[in-house]
C-alpha cells in the first residue's frame, strides 16, 4: 500500500499526480516519497518536486501551433 501525503498548496495542484482522495475528502500527492525526499519537501530545503508531472493535456497541442 502506497503512502500518501497531504498537501496544503503551491505548484502541486496543476500536478497530475495531485489527486482528490474520496476516503480523506481531500486532495493528496499519489507520489510515494522516501523519507528523504520527504524531508526536504517538509522543511522547504527543495526548489522543485523531481516527480512534478504537468497535468496540461494541451500543451503539446499548443507548442506544435
Amino acid at each position: 500500500m502506497s503512502e500518501k501525503k497531504k498537501i496544503e498548496s503551491g505548484p502541486c495542484e496543476t500536478c497530475a499526480n495531485y489527486v482528490y482522495d474520496d476516503e480523506d475528502e481531500c486532495y493528496i500527492c499519489d507520489v510515494n516519497l522516501d523519507e528523504d525526499d520527504m524531508y526536504h519537501f517538509l522543511t522547504g530545503d527543495t526548489r522543485e518536486c523531481a516527480y512534478y508531472q504537468s497535468d496540461d493535456e494541451y500543451r503539446v497541442v499548443r507548442h506544435q501551433m
